[in-house]
């Protein structure tokens, strides 16, 4: 594995969902570091996606949306969790990848503890809020930039899924265009959500 470079990471949020499937997001805390494999994401663009933070133009919460890519954006949502985005597109246009599940591949002890409800350890990252609080993701991270070797959040490249594994269906908990198919999977993961209404293959582009 090795640490993403900046330009690979500058691509459409669709595209960069695909680029993301298999990734590893490695989180250095005073704890200790885990590391998980990204499983399942979400594609959010900007101005022409109306379910996205940043459809109606810039702002103090999403200023982090607009680049320049492989920068982290943390929000929080519905008052107790956070959630984590990989940016992508050139600077200055906004788009990002919503990381919605993973499956912890170092430092699983230290996530059991942060997550003590998980009853097996696929349910570790399983879902949005559940892989922040495994990894340890919070607002302090919120801007990181994910491809400098020295920064607390790290984006490696992992082994690379193909196309024909990868499952898409609508987005989730979303009040506005609910049903465009940008919440993509890995096949066969048990660690992907288990909501996956309307899932479908997606051909290979």
């Amino acid at each position: 594995m090795r640490l993403f470079k900046r330009e690979e990471l500058a691509v459409d949020p669709v595209d960069l969902a695909y680029v993301l499937l298999g990734a590893v997001v490695e989180v250095d805390s005073p704890e200790g570091t885990v590391a998980a494999r990204l499983v399942e994401v979400e594609a959010y663009r900007g101005a022409d996606d109306p379910a996205s933070h940043s459809y109606r133009g810039p702002t103090r919460r999403n200023e982090v949306m607009w680049g320049p890519a492989g920068h982290l954006y943390v929000y929080f949502v519905y008052g107790m969790h956070f959630c984590a985005n990989v940016v992508g597109c050139e600077d200055g246009v906004a788009g990002a990848v919503l990381l919605r599940a993973a499956e912890v591949t170092s430092g699983t002890e230290l996530a059991r503890a942060r997550r003590e409800a998980a009853k097996r350890d696929h349910e570790l990252a399983r879902g949005p809020a559940r892989l922040t609080s495994a990894l340890r993701i919070g607002p302090e991270h919120n801007g990181v930039d994910l491809v400098d070797p020295a920064s607390p959040v790290r984006l490696l490249t992992g082994e690379e899924i193909p196309r024909a594994e990868v499952r898409s269906g609508p987005r989730v908990g979303v009040a506005a265009a609910m049903d465009t198919p940008w919440r993509f999977w890995v096949d066969g993961s048990a660690a992907v959500s288990a909501y996956r209404r309307g899932g479908r293959a997606r051909p290979a582009q």
